[in-house]
């Protein structure tokens, strides 16, 4: 019952935040007055997908908490290195890339860490 509730919270916030996401990138094209007010709306639903996510995590159990905290570590280190080194990279050259790059990656991460750390306490 609980991780329903979650499901549905998180579903709900995220599907505000690309509603939100969707109008800001139309009103942007229009070249309104504060752009940079309209390109920051999209955060206001992410905080609540944020919120989301750590009232779940303070519901969980002791050994849930044990996983995702070593998954969120082996997320922060590895995209720390990811990260770091290609900025060394982009001072010889290599294309620079966007900072939307960095949470994606390090999501990904996060599932890889997840995945270890569930087989480690099977």
């Amino acid at each position: 019952m609980k991780n329903a509730r979650y499901l549905l919270q998180f579903g709900a916030a995220l599907a505000a935040y690309m509603v939100v996401l969707v109008v800001s990138l139309w009103l942007l094209s229009g070249q309104p007055p504060l752009p940079w007010a309209i390109a920051l709306l999209p955060m206001v639903p992410a905080i609540g997908v944020c919120w989301v996510v750590v009232r779940q995590l303070r519901r969980v159990d002791e050994m849930q908490i044990k996983v995702q905290l070593e998954a969120i570590g082996l997320a922060f280190a590895a995209t720390a290195l990811v990260t770091f080194s290609y900025g060394f990279l982009e001072i010889v050259g290599f294309p620079k890339l966007s900072m939307f790059l960095v949470w994606p990656l390090m999501a990904v991460f996060w599932l890889i860490g997840l995945l270890i750390s569930r087989l480690r306490y099977r």
